[in-house]
C-alpha cells in the first residue's frame, strides 16, 4: 500500500490544502536560487534571444510537468487495480473458509463472522471506475521502480544523484562567494607577485580572484578567502548529513518569506534605478555564443519535477491541478523576465550571482532612508546564505539516501559494517567540496547541472515515465477507462519533440564546454 493522506473521522483529508495554497507552494518550489543566475546569462545571450528561449523552455518544462502528473495518476491506477485484485482474492478465500467453517460451527459463530465480512474495507471496489487518481503519493523514484527496467532504474538514480551533486556544488559556491564578497573590500587590489592558482574550469573570475587581495593592507587573496570560507562551511554543515532531518513547516515558511522579500526588493530597487538614473546597462539583442549558459540556467530555474508529487497528494481539489500549474508557469516566466530585464538594464555589470550587485559599497549613510537602504542591500547580498544554508543539509541527506539505495541492499542494511554505513555522508559532501574548491564559476556549474542532469530529470525521465505508464495501464485496464489527469500534450509527437529539444540543449552546452 502506497502512502496516502490520512483521513479524519468524516472522511476528509486532514493534511490537505486549497488550490490557492497549492498555487503558492508550487510557486515557491520552482522559484529559487536558479533565478539569481538569470540576469547574467541574459546579458551573455542577449535580451531578445533570452526572451525567446526562456519562453520556449517554460513551455517545455510545463509540458513535462503534465507528463509527471499523468504518470502519477497511472501509478495510482495500477495501485488501485492491484488492491482490488487482492481484495477480490481475499473475499473468495474468506467465502470458501466461511462455507467450511459453517459446517462445523453453530449459527451464533456464523453471525459473528458475517459481521466481520461486512466491516471489510470496500472503498477500492466502490471506486472501481475511478482508477486514475492522485490520492497515493508516488515519488519519481517509486514511479521509476514501477515502470522502468533494472537498467532504467540504475540510470534514473545516476541522473538524480548527479543532479543533487550539482545542486550541492552550486549551493557551496554561492554561499562561499557571497560571504567572501561581503567580507572583502570592493576595490581592485592586486597581489604583487601575480601568482596563479590551479584551475579546472578556466573561469576568468577565478583567475581574477587569485590575483586580487581581499583587503588592501593584507596579502591574502580573494580566492584564498573563498576557499577558507568553503572549508569552514563544509566542516560546520557536513556533520548534519549523518543525521536524519527533514524540512519543517516553519522552516519552509521562513525561507519562503525571505525569498519573496528578496526578489521584491531587487525588482523595486532596479525599477527605481531605471526611473531615476536611466539604463546603465546596454546588452546586445542576440548573442548565440551565450545560449549554452542560458539553456542551463533556464532549465535549472524551472526545475520542480522531482519534488512535485509531494505537493500534489495533499491538494484538496486535484481536478484543477493542470490549471494551477499553467497559471504558476505563466506567472513564474513573467516574474523571471521582469527580474532579469530590470537587472541587465539597471546595472552596467551584472554579477554571476545577481544578489552581489546589491553590495552596499557605494551607499553612504546620510539619513534614515540611506541607512535603511544599506540594511536592505546587506540583506539582499546575504540572501543566498540564509536561503541555501537551510536547504543544503536536506539535499545532502537526500543524496546520501539515494547513494545507499543505489549501492546497498536496503533490506540487509543493518547487517553492513558501521564503516560501510558511515562512508555515505562523506560521499555526499566531499565531491561537491572538491569541485567548488577549484572553481567559483556559478555559470559553469549551473550550465552543467541544469543541462545534463537537469535535462535528464526535467525532459528524458518524464517522457519515459509517461510512455511506459501509458503502455502498462493500457495492458492492465484497457483503453476504455479515461485518465482525467492525462496531459494535454497526449500525442507521441510531443514526446519526440521533447527528446529532440533535450538533445539540442545538451549538444550546444557540450560544444561550448569543449570549445
Amino acid at each position: 500500500m502506497r502512502r496516502q493522506v490520512a483521513p479524519d473521522a468524516s472522511g476528509n483529508s486532514m493534511a490537505s490544502y486549497s488550490s490557492t495554497v497549492g498555487f503558492i507552494f508550487i510557486f515557491n518550489l520552482i522559484v529559487g536560487t536558479g533565478a539569481l543566475t538569470l540576469p547574467a546569462v541574459f546579458v551573455k545571450a542577449g535580451w531578445c534571444l533570452s526572451l525567446i528561449v526562456i519562453s520556449i523552455l517554460a513551455l517545455v518544462s510545463y509540458m513535462t510537468v503534465t507528463f509527471v502528473i499523468e504518470s502519477m495518476a497511472c501509478s495510482n491506477a495500477i495501485q488501485i487495480w492491484q488492491n482490488l485484485q487482492l481484495l477480490r482474492r481475499h473475499r473468495n478465500s474468506v467465502d470458501l473458509d466461511t462455507q467450511h467453517y459453517n459446517q462445523h460451527t453453530d449459527d451464533s459463530h456464523n453471525d459473528v463472522h458475517s459481521e466481520e465480512l461486512e466491516t471489510m474495507p470496500l472503498n477500492i471496489e466502490n471506486e472501481e471506475f475511478q482508477y486514475y487518481q492522485l490520492t497515493y503519493k508516488f515519488e519519481l523514484a517509486e514511479m521509476a521502480a514501477l515502470f522502468f527496467s533494472e537498467i532504467g532504474r540504475t540510470l534514473f538514480y545516476l541522473c538524480f544523484i548527479i543532479y543533487l551533486y550539482g545542486d550541492l556544488s552550486i549551493y557551496s559556491a554561492a554561499i562561499a562567494r557571497t560571504l567572501r564578497d561581503v567580507i572583502c573590500d570592493h576595490g581592485d587590489n592586486t597581489i604583487s607577485n601575480n601568482r596563479s592558482d590551479v584551475m579546472i574550469f578556466g573561469s576568468e573570475d577565478f583567475k581574477l580572484s587569485a590575483n586580487r587581495t581581499c583587503w588592501e593592507e593584507h596579502v591574502i587573496s580573494r580566492l584564498s578567502m573563498y576557499r577558507i570560507i568553503l572549508v569552514f562551511f563544509t566542516l560546520i554543515v557536513g556533520p548534519i548529513v549523518s543525521l536524519s532531518i527533514q524540512k519543517t513547516k516553519y522552516l519552509q515558511i521562513f525561507t519562503a518569506v525571505l525569498r519573496w522579500l528578496a526578489f521584491t526588493f531587487m525588482i523595486c530597487i532596479t525599477t527605481k534605478m531605471l526611473i531615476t538614473s536611466g539604463p546603465k546597462g546596454h546588452p546586445v539583442a542576440v548573442n548565440v555564443y551565450g545560449s549554452p549558459s542560458l539553456f542551463g540556467a533556464c532549465v535549472y530555474s524551472f526545475m520542480c519535477h522531482h519534488s512535485l508529487p509531494s505537493l500534489l497528494a495533499p491538494l484538496r481539489n486535484k481536478e484543477k491541478v493542470i490549471q494551477i500549474l499553467s497559471f504558476d508557469y505563466i506567472l513564474i516566466c513573467a516574474f523571471y523576465i521582469v527580474l532579469a530585464m530590470t537587472g541587465i538594464f539597471a546595472f552596467e555589470h551584472v554579477d554571476e550571482l545577481y544578489t552581489l550587485n546589491f553590495l552596499p559599497y557605494n551607499v553612504k549613510y546620510e539619513d534614515f532612508l540611506t541607512g535603511l537602504l544599506i540594511v536592505i542591500n546587506y540583506f539582499l547580498s546575504l540572501f543566498p546564505v540564509f536561503a541555501l544554508s537551510t536547504s543544503y543539509p536536506v539535499i545532502a541527506i537526500t543524496l546520501k539516501n539515494n547513494l545507499k539505495i543505489l549501492f546497498l541492499d536496503m533490506t540487509q542494511y543493518d547487517s553492513y559494517h558501521i564503516i560501510t554505513r558511515s562512508i555515505f555522508p562523506l560521499l555526499a559532501i566531499i565531491p561537491p567540496f572538491c569541485v567548488t574548491y577549484f572553481t567559483e564559476s556559478l555559470s559553469t556549474l549551473v550550465a552543467f547541472t541544469g543541462t545534463y542532469a537537469g535535462a535528464g530529470i526535467q525532459y528524458i525521465i518524464p517522457v519515459c515515465l509517461v510512455y511506459f505508464s501509458r503502455s502498462t495501464c493500457s495492458e492492465l485496464l484497457g483503453c476504455g477507462i479515461v485518465n482525467q489527469y492525462q496531459s494535454p500534450f497526449k500525442s507521441k509527437i510531443w514526446l519526440g519533440l521533447v527528446i529532440l529539444w533535450s538533445i539540442i540543449c545538451v549538444s550546444l552546452v557540450t560544444i561550448n564546454l569543449l570549445g
